[in-house]
């Protein structure tokens, strides 16, 4: 079996982030080294913008950490702005996508196999799921895109038939390269998924939710607190 290196020196990170809210306007973002457990980075925030995660990227660049990797949940544009560095879009979040997308059209037979198979893709490896998701496509292009032929409807181009299977066809086509980025760059130690850190905002909420109707700033206080002790 090859040898593989994990990033573990202070300095050299793989790392997870994401947003989590309490309410719609009080929302806290976090940087989490994904291979020693330890949030490096957070900030209060009422929306998660490309900027605000930017932000925290170039934040660690500045105070000298090297950057190996980056685990996200799929926020269209960030990749792209966090180029060079490899990103993995965390595959549970995809699944949660296609799940919203399917769950009320499961009468289809597509629909069916498509959510098996995305429900499968962190047991899996890239070749078997591309593999599985490209013959997935050519027995039912047809039906993904097939349109309504209705003289009644006034568009230029008539709609999909079904495009909620449609969508998500196409979340998985189009975030495929993001998928399997562990997959790529192994060396990275970069996880599939961003579980770790949604088990850090589940603590978060349950300490948060013993101290109810604390201020803001109490709560911004609490939160710093456990952060420091436990992360």
């Amino acid at each position: 079996m090859r040898y593989i290196r994990k990033i573990a020196k202070h300095k050299d990170v793989t790392i997870q982030m994401d947003t989590t809210y309490w309410g719609r306007n009080f929302g806290l973002m976090v940087i989490k080294d994904a291979l020693r457990n330890v949030v490096l980075w957070h900030k209060y925030v009422r929306h998660e913008t490309i900027a605000q995660y930017v932000e925290g990227v170039e934040w660690l660049k500045g105070n000298g950490f090297n950057i190996y990797g980056i685990v996200i949940d799929g926020m269209k544009g960030l990749p792209q702005a966090l180029k060079p560095i490899p990103v993995q879009m965390c595959q549970f979040h995809q699944i949660l996508i296609v799940r919203r997308y399917l769950t009320q059209n499961l009468d289809i037979e597509a629909s069916q196999e498509l959510l098996n198979l995305i429900n499968i893709i962190a047991r899996t490896d890239k070749e078997s799921f591309c593999g599985t998701f490209n013959e997935w496509y050519e027995k039912y292009k047809d039906i993904v895109n097939e349109r309504i032929h209705d003289k009644r409807v006034k568009r230029p181009t008539p709609p999909y038939m079904r495009p909620k299977l449609r969508s998500a066809y196409l979340s998985i086509k189009r975030n495929m390269p993001l998928l399997w980025t562990f997959y790529d760059y192994p060396e990275t130690g970069i996880p599939n998924t961003n579980n770790a850190l949604e088990t850090v905002f589940s603590d978060l909420k349950t300490k948060v939710r013993v101290h109810r109707g604390i201020s803001r700033e109490n709560r911004k206080k609490l939160i710093d607190e456990y952060l420091k002790r436990h992360y």
